[in-house]
C-alpha cells in the first residue's frame, strides 16, 4: 500500500495514495496507524482524496483507527472523500461517527 505520512505539528497526516481501500491493503493501513498510536501520535487525519472505492475491510480499518485514537484521548478525522466513498459512509451511517472535511487544510485546522 502506498501512503504518505507527514507530521503537521501535533497532527499526523496520512495520505492514502491508492484507488482502492479494500481487503488487499486495508490491513497495512491499520498496522501503520497502530504503529503511530504506539509512538504516542494520537491525532490523525486520513486523506482519502485518491481513493475511489472502499469496502467493508477498508471501513473496518478506519473504524479501528478511530477507536484506537479515541481510547488514547486522540482523534482520527477524514478528508477528501470522493462521492462514491462518501456514499458508502452514508449508507453505513459512519458519516455520523467520523468528522469528515472537504480538504486536509480544514481537517488539520480543526484540531
Amino acid at each position: 500500500m502506498i501512503v504518505k505520512i507527514e507530521e503537521k505539528g501535533a497532527v499526523i497526516l496520512i495520505e492514502v495514495k491508492e484507488e482502492r481501500l479494500d481487503a488487499h491493503n486495508s490491513g497495512e493501513l491499520k498496522t501503520q496507524m497502530l504503529n503511530l498510536f504506539e509512538e504516542g501520535k494520537n491525532n490523525i487525519v486520513v486523506d482519502l482524496q485518491e481513493v475511489r472505492f472502499v469496502d467493508s475491510s477498508g471501513l473496518g480499518a478506519l473504524v479501528s483507527g478511530f477507536k484506537n485514537a479515541s481510547a488514547r484521548n486522540g482523534n482520527l478525522k477524514l478528508s477528501g472523500l470522493q462521492p462514491q466513498v462518501k456514499s458508502m459512509f452514508e449508507l453505513t451511517r459512519l458519516h455520523r461517527v467520523f468528522e469528515i472535511f472537504p480538504g486536509t487544510e480544514e481537517a488539520l485546522a480543526s484540531f
